[in-house]
């Protein structure tokens, strides 16, 4: 059975004092909930402070993004290498990075790599705008998504894969997808999973989803068969209310 997993995608958000201290009013109730992994993923200023506060539980650590190459002149950049001492997950080709960095499926696919030559595990975003929901291209933006950022990869180089599903329409509008909507869609992730790799590969990569997802809808969404966790941004920044999903996320598929 894939283990659930709730992380939380801090954004641009807290200074390193009030990242200590909403990892302090959480880690108690963390460490109790074992049963679902829960991932934390601050500002790059703040990733060496959570990493030691978050030492000896099970809680794991994530970077926002990274760059593709090892090192060099890329200013204000973050290098995979850089991150493997500390984190365990790097989230790659948010739709806020498409959107306002202009990242490509192909830039993404290249950071794929990078990320997996240093042992980390990329949580890789897909998602579709209104206009293509709208129109019924849903298939075939997230086939093609999926098809240019994970190129020229095996099924042993993506053994860990995480998915997050994220409707652009739904990321901090407060409108979230449905469950049987995002499960719809999810289903779809995994079956092109499949054909680019295999039924195995696909059966074992846990998709979560994201976009707008919070302590009210979080069991709507895990109850469906298909969606393994939730990629959390504005509940994640509200400690009472990410512990609630986290509590929520424990009973879900028990």
């Amino acid at each position: 059975m894939r283990k659930i997993m709730l992380a939380a995608n801090w954004k641009m958000n807290t200074t390193p004092n009030e990242a200590q201290e909403l990892v302090n009013q959480m880690l108690p109730d963390l460490r109790a909930h074992s049963e679902v992994e829960v991932l934390l993923c601050p500002p790059f200023i703040s990733t060496m402070l959570v990493s030691e506060l978050i030492k000896n539980s099970p809680v794991k650590l994530g970077a926002q993004n990274a760059h593709y190459a090892d090192k060099g002149a890329f200013t204000g950049e973050i290098s995979p290498s850089m991150l493997a001492c500390m984190c365990q997950y790097v989230i790659l080709g948010h739709s806020e990075r498409r959107r306002l960095f202009s990242e490509s499926n192909q830039i993404v696919n290249h950071k794929i790599k990078s990320v997996i030559k240093y042992n980390l595990c990329p949580i890789l975003c897909v998602g579709e705008s209104l206009e293509e929901n709208d129109s019924g291209r849903v298939e075939d933006v997230i086939s093609t998504q999926l098809r240019q950022s994970l190129e020229g990869l095996s099924s042993a180089d993506v053994a860990g894969l995480v998915v997050a599903y994220e409707p652009i329409w739904a990321i901090g509008t407060g409108r979230a997808a449905g469950g049987a909507q995002a499960n719809t869609t999810i289903g779809i992730i995994r079956r092109v999973l499949a054909a680019i790799f295999d039924e195995n590969t696909a059966a074992a990569a846990r998709i979560l989803y994201g976009g707008s997802a919070n302590g009210a809808n979080i069991t709507e969404f895990l109850s469906q068969p298909e969606i393994d966790g939730a990629l959390v941004g504005g509940a994640s920044l509200n400690a009472a209310e990410f512990v609630s999903m986290i509590k929520h996320a424990s009973n879900a598929k028990t």
